[in-house]
């Protein structure tokens, strides 16, 4: 919340819920991860990245522009990154969906391929 005598009113990201209702944003992130975002989908992605995590997926460099891997930042500033093991990426654009499959299901309990699938069949 803002200082008192301030009156600019901040409310936590975490009130918004991500659901059903945000699958065409999860579509149009994997559609296109990177570049403008729409105003539905901005907000998926501000929660997910604002989220109270234990720890935020990051990307670690191993090869400059080449090789990247999957790493888990915890919540406690200056504490060690996480490496995933066997979490190797070599195109950047399938890393960012990949760590974007992962927030959609910590969040919603939800494989985001599967209920695309569903949305998508009706099954």
């Amino acid at each position: 919340m803002a200082p008192p005598g301030n009156s600019l009113r901040v409310f936590p990201m975490s009130r918004y819920r991500i659901d059903a209702s945000d699958l065409q944003f999860a579509s149009e992130f994997l559609a296109n991860p990177v570049g403008y975002h729409s105003p539905g989908l901005q907000r998926v992605l501000n929660r997910m990245r604002g989220a109270a995590w234990a720890y935020k997926y990051v990307l670690v460099i191993e090869e400059r522009h080449a090789r990247w891997r999957l790493g888990k930042m915890p919540a406690k500033r200056g504490s060690a990154i996480e490496i995933v093991e066997g979490v190797v990426y070599t195109d950047l654009i399938e890393a960012e969906r990949d760590i974007f499959r992962r927030r959609w299901r910590d969040l919603t309990g939800q494989d985001i391929d599967h209920a695309l699938f569903k949305a998508q069949t009706g099954n």
